[in-house]
């Protein structure tokens, strides 16, 4: 979405499932002055920062890797505008590239990940209130093939910490949106091509 009409929906924050540009986040970011939450899909370069052993120390640094402004929440728990937000990018491994997991790999992360929104819960007092991944819960997709059927970690996630809200990508209805679906009271919702959601 560009151009004049993007000031007028007036976003409290955008939230990006991967896949996109980082050009166009940071249009994004930049357009409409709002905090952008953002997880990397298959299809995005890897954002593991590269070794900078070799650097001399007078060299100048370059930016992190990602999209400038926008925050990376993959394998993260952020408070942004009153809400709890944890995030997990990438889709199941289909072929060689960066930001694709086995469902093993995924596990581990989204552990990982529990134990932050864990901490921060016993810190905060809150649970979680939205998740935002790349691919969908496992069986939440009307997939067509094993790159799409998304990840059992993610519906242990939802159904332990019962977030208002899980957001994610990587399935493309062609021109139709997917219906909005449930997991318990977890609203699950795909962002392709795009999604105005009120919490």
């Amino acid at each position: 979405m560009y151009g004049d009409r993007l000031p007028s929906l007036n976003p409290d924050l955008v939230i990006g499932c991967g896949d996109l540009p980082f050009d166009y986040l940071e249009y994004l970011v930049s357009r409409l002055d709002v905090p952008l939450l953002y997880v990397p899909g298959n299809h995005d370069a890897s954002l593991v920062p590269p070794d900078m052993t070799w650097m001399p120390l007078r060299s100048v640094l370059p930016p992190p890797p990602g999209p400038q402004g926008c925050i990376n929440i993959d394998g993260r728990v952020v408070d942004v505008r009153g809400l709890r937000i944890a995030g997990l990018g990438g889709s199941i491994r289909y072929k060689l590239g960066a930001n694709q997991y086995t469902q093993g790999q995924m596990s581990r992360r989204a552990l990982k990940l529990e134990l932050r929104i864990r901490l921060n819960r016993l810190r905060g007092g809150r649970k979680l209130d939205v998740l935002v991944t790349h691919a969908p819960p496992y069986g939440f997709a009307e997939a067509v093939d094993s790159a799409h059927v998304g990840f059992v970690a993610f519906l242990r996630l939802i159904r332990n910490f019962h977030p208002l809200l899980a957001v994610h990508g990587h399935i493309h209805p062609y021109g139709r949106a997917l219906p909005e679906r449930r997991i318990q009271s977890t609203r699950v919702i795909n962002a392709v091509p795009s999604r105005l959601i009120e919490i």
